[in-house]
């Protein structure tokens, strides 16, 4: 078939991604949509896929789109005629230790919670569906009825004939060699048989995605990993259609089919494959043969499922699969070209996610947005350097086995570390800090006492679902917070500047609240879509006339900065950058942040020369800085902005006033548990762009009537408008257990009068508040209930089975009227 001029739309990459994404663009009635394969397709991963089918994920949207791909696979069948091989045989999930146990019955709260079947089993009940399967150390496990299993070329080959019966071009044997842009747009793709110009251009290129990127200047940080698995021979006796079996504290799942035996790992230390690239004549490869890897799961596993002992192998199988730095695939538009979106590194589960991922990136392409709260796998989460080859190569070592390591909470990457830190980084290290990684910072976590420094004891995590190592220690410092006075370092905080006279008029469209203020205040505000629903979660502070800095999260600040630029008009004289690296912020906080402060600053932080949502330059030592007095945990407090350069002596003259007036160094996992006391919302968890601001409870930062700039009027605030006059479908929660010893995460069931409204957005420890406390939407009984109806119910949560009841507010159950703030 010969490549056409010009296309709506070119896919690049002709895997079951590709594919159902061709598939659900032409369902959508997208026309001139053409999909390119360098080769044939399935011909890279998918051919070689397990194939295992599996509902439940770790959030709720991933498990909405795992939900969503199974349904689909049902349908083709009928829609296309090509069998797909799909059956619910079920699966089986096994645990052989308690900590293990404790993660499937959470597991299993979470998945009541998302709408999925499950239940929890005992060992006899594993044998009883697994005949055959030894029970040694087996404490219990969890099944779930409607996993299965399918085979993964012929979904492939159905979602591409479901494709070319809406039209869809599907040429093989073309090869992508560029793309085209001009002004920030994708303009196309040269191929090595010609030019095809395109509005979009989607980059499904699995293991080449990477490269495919590269082309376009964009950073898509996926690896190949080599994949083992062995099929035996036909095994006599072997009960037909057995459930997927899972047993991941041996790091093995085992698959049966046609009376034989598939048995695939996930070992701890993977090798990493293609660090020099991907041959050019790769098609339906495997690699070579690396016994010695395999040895030690094989040896459990004979011992796990006897039969294996007399069963002859078939085929000793190691394929390259494609994996990302935190072990969640790549979707969406790319933030640095307009129009080119990727949709790879899916990191094993690429059949299971296939159908959802097509059908939320499609309706993407579609209208301009994600379709729901994807920000676990959105593209701009990930980190330009993440792409660099040294970083990936030792990153994918160990995450493709974290895929069945104990997933225990705070659990942080040990490979591929120390890439960004703060400017006072190694003098946090010296005060015993324990660090975490979020985006590639290094970022203080919690804080070892200076008594266990003197003993030689290391800060480094001791992973429980119980309370960790470290609980005593960051209970101390949320403690210093609210009693005396704490410092953190938020140096990672994204910070990008609007500058140009019409920054005020931008930001009165993009920003919710109203920015129309006098230098040196500070606005809380949400960036929303025409929904009414949250794009970003940041405080925007007004520096001068023409200048702005916002705030944001260190994770969102490639998501904001892409939103921002995506609504700047090309008329306006306004330029977003991002500034992030060029400032430290030391936050200081707590009842005595004042008298803490003041002897170190000549300018007055009374109140009424420093009032609360207000900026000064200051001078500090003998450095100059910025302080922005706002808060994330609820106290009297400043945040300090101070040029990367300064920023030690900065630090040292605040550890220096330490001698004379005690301050608590803490960490994020403090930080977390203030702000949730308070019930200070985060994004990513309590607020997404699937959330309406007024049912947030973020209203009060909401300006929906303030004056249209010369852009136009605010985004969103039909929406709002409509939603004040309409009222509210469901309201944001704070719980508060009853029971001071369950632990909450994220994730857990909410009851309402003994019937499972909704889950826990967030959860964390409130040691003020003497119990664990989530935030969670619960939503109306009935159509216009009020919130003091809705308190009136008795509320409990599902902490891994057990019902534990709950106190619930929508106000702060800390400091309600925010006096603590104004002290």
């Amino acid at each position: 078939m010969a490549i056409p001029s010009h296309a709506r739309a070119v896919i690049i990459g002709g895997g079951v991604i590709g594919c159902s994404i061709a598939y659900h663009l032409g369902k959508l009635g997208w026309k001139d949509v053409v999909l390119l394969e360098r080769k044939q397709l399935t011909c890279g991963t998918t051919w070689h896929a397990a194939g295992l089918i599996a509902q439940l994920r770790a959030t709720q949207n991933m498990t909405r789109l795992a939900k969503y791909s199974q349904e689909l696979y049902f349908d083709l069948e009928q829609e296309t005629g090509v069998a797909t091989g799909f059956k619910r045989n079920g699966s089986i999930t096994v645990a052989l230790t308690d900590e293990r146990m404790e993660e499937l019955r959470r597991s299993a709260a979470m998945a009541r919670a998302f709408g999925v079947e499950v239940d929890e089993i005992l060992p006899d009940d594993v044998t009883k569906r697994y005949p055959g399967l030894s029970l040694d150390n087996v404490v219990g496990g969890v099944w779930l009825p409607k996993d299965g299993q399918a085979d993964p070329v012929n979904i492939t080959q159905a979602l591409a004939k479901g494709a070319r019966n809406f039209g869809v071009k599907i040429i093989q044997g073309v090869k992508v060699t560029a793309i085209d842009q001009a002004d920030g747009r994708v303009t196309g793709v040269m191929t090595n048989e010609g030019p095809i110009t395109a509005d979009y251009v989607v980059n499904a290129g699995g293991m080449w995605a990477r490269e495919i990127g590269a082309m376009a200047g964009v950073a898509v940080p996926l690896h190949a990993c080599e994949h083992f698995y062995i099929v035996t021979e036909a095994i006599e006796g072997l009960t037909p259609n057995l459930p997927v079996l899972r047993v991941p504290d041996e790091c093995a799942y085992y698959k049966e089919d046609a009376g034989k035996m598939l048995l695939g790992a996930f070992e701890p230390n993977s090798k990493p494959w293609g660090m020099n690239g991907i041959p050019e004549d790769f098609e339906f490869d495997s690699l070579p043969e690396d016994f010695d890897h395999f040895e030690p799961i094989l040896e459990r596993a004979v011992e796990r499922l006897p039969a294996l002992a007399t069963a002859g192998i078939q085929t000793f199988f190691n394929g390259p699969e494609s994996f990302t730095p935190d072990d969640r695939y790549i979707l969406g538009e790319a933030p640095e070209l307009e129009n080119f979106f990727v949709a790879a590194g899916f990191n094993s589960v690429g059949i299971q996610s296939a159908g959802g991922a097509g059908m939320a990136l499609a309706e993407w392409m579609d209208t301009g947005n994600a379709p729901m709260d994807l920000w676990d796998v959105d593209i701009r989460r990930m980190m330009p350097f993440q792409a660099n080859r040294s970083y990936l190569k030792t990153r994918v070592s160990e995450t493709l086995g974290l895929l069945y390591a104990d997933h225990f909470p705070y659990r942080q990457v040990e490979s591929a570390r120390d890439v960004r830190q703060s400017p006072v980084h190694d003098r946090l290290k010296v005060a015993g800090a324990c660090f975490g990684e979020t985006s590639g910072w290094e970022r203080a976590n919690w804080f070892l006492p200076s008594s266990e420094i003197a003993k030689g004891t290391v800060p480094a995590y001791e992973y429980s679902w119980k309370r960790q190592n470290w609980f005593d220690f960051s209970a101390s410092e949320h403690k210093a917070v609210r009693e005396k006075v704490g410092m953190f370092d938020m140096s990672s905080f994204g910070k990008i500047k609007i500058i140009g006279k019409d920054a005020e008029a931008v930001l009165q469209t993009i920003a919710a609240n109203d920015v129309a203020v006098a230098p040196g205040k500070i606005v809380y505000t949400q960036f929303l879509n025409e929904a009414g629903h949250i794009e970003a979660d940041v405080t925007i502070t007004r520096l001068s006339s023409d200048e702005f800095l916002i705030v944001t999260p260190a994770a969102t600040v490639r998501r904001d900065l892409h939103w921002i630029n995506g609504h700047i008009p090309d008329t306006a004289h306004a330029i977003a950058i991002d500034v992030t690296v060029s400032e430290s912020v030391l936050v200081v906080m707590g009842p005595q942040a004042r008298d803490f402060l003041q002897p170190l600053i000549p300018q007055s932080l009374a109140n009424d020369d420093f009032a609360f949502g207000t900026m000064q330059d200051i001078e500090i030592g003998h450095g100059i800085a910025r302080a922005h007095r706002v808060t994330y945990v609820g106290e009297l407090g400043w945040e300090i902005y101070v040029s990367a350069d300064m920023s030690n002596h900065v630090f040292d003259t605040i550890m220096a006033r330490a001698q004379d007036h005690p301050l608590q160094l803490c960490g994020l996992h403090a930080l977390d548990s203030c702000r949730i006391e308070k019930a200070f919302r985060h994004f990513g968890h309590d607020i997404s762009n699937e959330d309406h601001v007024l049912e947030a409870g973020l209203g009060f930062a909401v300006k929906e009537t303030k004056p249209a700039s010369k852009f136009g009027g605010m985004i969103g605030a039909d929406a709002v408008k409509a939603k004040r006059n309409d009222g509210l479908d469901q309201r944001l929660m704070q719980f508060r257990l009853k029971d001071p010893d369950p632990l909450l995460y994220h994730n857990e069931a909410i009851l309402r009068d003994g019937e499972i409204v909704g889950f826990l957005t967030s959860g964390n420890y409130g040691h003020h508040l003497g119990g664990a406390i989530g935030l969670g939407y619960v939503g109306c009984a009935k159509a216009g209930e009020t919130a003091e109806s809705q308190l009136q119910s008795h509320y409990q949560i599902d902490v891994a089975g057990q019902m534990v009841d709950a106190d619930v507010s929508f106000k702060p159950m800390y400091d309600p009227k925010a006096e603590q703030v104004r002290l």
